[in-house]
């Protein structure tokens, strides 16, 4: 069965442990069935193979899919760029949980031909744009698969701000901050803080206060299209920092608006055939595992 995918860019971290032997042999099975793989340029230090080197927006541009080798924080980083793109992203679990990342390296040589040949499942996942608006201008900018955090930055101090969703006002909160998750991050930080769990096919974003100082205060589940708006009172002492998917960190001051809705551009992930996000939850949270037979 010939490829369906005939440029294939390979992106992640060049510092894993084992890393070079993965590359390898994912560079002998890709170059037996496409026409051209790329690699992300951190990677050249570990290749042993002559392959074109190309930052991550060059292989978002040419690549027909990019395959991540990493855990989930190497796939989030990468779903930012990829999306923009509209090139479908395959992970390689290199981490620990691997919700995204669902190949494990010993799975390599049978489930990623299998890809190739046509073989897997597609999902689309949406990420938000969030926005810090200072006095009416835009300073600052980023977008999310996971979730975006707004939080006091210190332990010690709580931030007072105002919620509203679709231009209601909805409360003002003094808590140690606001997690926003989509469906994806459900399972990531949003769960520690006691948010739900969603399946990732639903058009939903949850909201999880952070320690709120109101014992009322519960997460709250609202469609995927909404604008949420969060509003920094003057009050506050601190500069909060903002944090998408916990890599990409920006900083309010008081008076500031953080403003999220949904990208217009969506994430495809392929999966293996047979993928279950149910059987993924009962693996990586360990659903079920104290039960005796």
């Amino acid at each position: 069965m010939a490829a369906q995918f005939h440029r294939v860019g390979l992106v992640g971290r060049s510092r894993q442990e084992g890393l070079q032997e993965l590359l390898d042999e994912l560079l002998d099975l890709l170059g037996e069935r496409v026409g051209e793989v790329m690699l992300e340029d951190r990677l050249g230090a570990v290749a042993t193979r002559d392959c074109p080197l190309l930052t991550r927006d060059e292989i978002g541009e040419r690549a027909d899919l990019v395959i991540v080798l990493g855990g989930d924080g190497s796939l989030l980083s990468a779903a930012r760029t990829m999306a923009r793109f509209e090139t479908p992203v395959l992970g390689i679990n290199r981490g620990r949980l691997g919700f995204l990342t669902d190949i494990s390296p010993d799975e390599v040589t049978e489930l990623v031909p299998a890809v190739l040949d046509g073989r897997y499942e597609r999902e689309e996942r949406f990420l938000l744009d969030v926005n810090v608006e200072r006095e009416g201008r835009i300073v600052a900018r980023a977008d999310a698969l996971n979730d975006v955090v707004l939080n006091s930055g210190t332990s010690a101090q709580m931030i007072e701000f105002e919620l509203s969703i679709d231009g209601e006002f909805v409360y003002r909160q003094r808590a140690d901050g606001l997690i926003i998750s989509t469906p994806t991050g459900s399972t990531a930080y949003s769960l520690s803080g006691g948010g739900p769990i969603m399946h990732p096919s639903l058009d939903a974003i949850v909201l999880v206060p952070m320690f709120p100082h109101t014992l009322s205060s519960r997460p709250i589940v609202v469609k995927g299209d909404s604008v949420i708006r969060l509003d920094v009172l003057e009050r506050n002492r601190i500069h909060p920092p903002v944090t998408c998917d916990g890599q990409v960190n920006m900083t309010a001051r008081p008076g500031d608006a953080v403003v999220l809705r949904k990208k217009p551009h969506r994430l495809t992930l392929l999966h293996p055939l047979g993928h279950s996000f149910y059987a993924s939850c009962r693996d990586k949270l360990r659903w079920g595992s104290a039960l005796v037979n």
